[in-house]
C-alpha cells in the first residue's frame, strides 16, 4: 500500500527555481567541454565566464580529487584507524600544500603515533612558521579555544589527539551503522559543528572505511540555506535537509521538463551532497542573475585564476563510474580568462 504524502511541499520561486537546474546543466556542460579538451570559453553564460564556481559534483573539485586519490586511496598509510585520522585531518585544513609539507616533514602521511609523540603538532608549527597559513578558506571552522590553546592549529591537534588517541574514535567511525550515525559521532566533538561533521563524513565515505549512500543523510550549510531561501518562496512542511533530498528526487523530471541536457558524472546522478552544494552555488549565481533577492552576501568575490596544471580524475572505485577516469588538460593562458578554478 502506497503512503500518501500529507505534508505541504516546498513552493518554488518562479524563475529562480528554474535557475537552479539551468545552473547545474550549464556548469556541468562546461566541465565536460573542458574535459573533452575544447578551448575556453566553455560556456556562453557571461556569469559563468567571469566568476569562480565549484563543480556540480563535489567529488570532481580539485581539493576533493586530491583527497580521494592521495588520502582516501593512498598506499602505505598504516592502519585503518590511521586512514580515518588522515581523512579527518586533511578535511580540517583542506589545503593541499599543508598536506604535502606534512608528508615531507613526517616521512609519509601523519599517523596516530605522530599525535601521541608530538610530531604532528611540531610539523604544523614549522609549516606555519615557514609557509604561513595552514588552512584554506573553503569552510568556516569553529575557532574557539576549546582545548585552551591560543592558536587554532594547536586546538585542532588537541582535538585529533582526543579523538584518535584518547577515545579511539576510529573504531566508532569505521563501525558506524548509518551515514547519520557517522555524522553524529563527529558532531559530538568540539570544533566540528554540524556542517563540518557532515562534510568530513562524506570524505570518510569516499574511502573503503565506510560504504553508505550519499542520499541517506544530508545537512544544509550556511550557503545552502541562503540558496534555499532564494530558490523557494517557502519550504512548506519540509526541513532544509528534506528540501535538498526533494531536489534529488526531482532531478530527472525537472531536467526533462526544462529541456536541459544533463547526463550526470559519467552516468552518476546528483546525490544529496551535490544538490546541497548546488544551493550554495545558486546563491552565488543569483547575486548577479537575480540581485533583487537580497541576502547577507551581495556579490561574488572570487574570479577565476587559470590553473596551468592538468588534473587526472579519480573517483572512488566502488562507484564503478564509466569511464572511471579522464584527464582535464591544463588551462592555456589566454588574453580572455579561462573558467573555473575547480574544473
Amino acid at each position: 500500500m502506497d503512503i500518501v504524502e500529507t505534508r505541504s511541499k516546498p513552493k518554488p520561486r518562479r524563475g529562480v527555481y528554474e535557475l537552479y537546474w539551468q545552473f547545474a546543466s550549464r556548469r556541468q556542460a562546461a566541465f565536460e567541454r573542458r574535459l573533452a579538451g575544447k578551448n575556453a570559453p566553455w560556456s556562453d553564460d557571461p556569469i559563468l565566464q567571469e566568476f569562480k564556481f565549484c563543480n556540480v559534483y563535489r567529488a570532481a573539485d580539485r581539493v576533493s580529487q586530491y583527497m580521494i586519490r592521495e588520502v582516501c586511496y593512498a598506499e602505505e598509510v598504516g592502519s585503518a584507524a590511521d586512514r580515518a585520522f588522515q581523512i579527518v585531518a586533511f578535511r580540517t585544513f583542506s589545503k593541499i600544500s599543508t598536506w604535502n609539507r606534512l608528508m615531507a616533514l613526517l616521512d609519509g602521511p601523519p599517523r596516530i603515533r605522530d599525535l601521541a609523540d608530538g610530531s604532528f603538532v611540531a610539523a604544523l608549527d614549522r609549516i606555519k612558521r615557514e609557509d604561513g597559513g595552514l588552512y584554506t578558506g573553503a569552510f568556516i571552522l569553529c575557532a574557539n579555544k576549546a582545548f585552551g590553546h591560543d592558536e587554532k592549529h594547536h586546538n585542532h591537534a588537541a582535538l585529533f589527539e582526543k579523538m584518535f588517541v584518547q577515545d579511539a574514535v576510529a573504531d566508532r567511525l569505521i563501525g558506524a551503522n548509518s551515514f547519520e550515525g557517522l555524522v553524529r559521532t563527529l558532531e559530538g566533538y568540539p570544533l566540528m559543528g554540524p556542517f563540518m561533521a557532515y562534510q568530513t563524513a562524506v570524505d570518510l565515505n569516499y574511502s573503503e572505511l565506510t560504504d553508505f549512500s550519499e542520499n541517506d543523510y544530508t545537512q544544509a550549510g550556511p550557503g545552502a540555506v541562503r540558496g534555499l531561501a532564494k530558490v523557494f518562496e517557502n519550504l512548506g512542511d519540509y526541513t532544509p535537509s528534506e528540501a535538498i533530498q526533494w531536489m534529488v528526487d526531482q532531478q530527472e523530471v525537472e531536467f526533462e521538463r526544462l529541456d536541459l541536457p544533463f547526463s550526470g558524472l559519467f552516468g552518476r546522478p546528483l546525490h544529496a551532497i551535490d544538490c546541497q552544494g548546488l544551493f550554495c552555488e545558486t546563491d552565488k549565481y543569483c547575486r548577479e542573475a537575480a540581485p533583487e533577492l537580497a541576502s547577507n552576501r551581495s556579490r561574488i568575490k572570487a574570479r577565476y585564476r587559470p590553473s596551468t596544471t592538468s588534473l587526472e580524475l579519480f573517483f572512488p572505485p566502488k562507484w564503478r563510474l564509466e569511464p572511471p577516469a579522464r584527464t582535464i588538460p591544463a588551462a592555456r593562458l589566454q588574453t580572455q580568462p579561462d573558467l573555473f578554478s575547480n574544473a
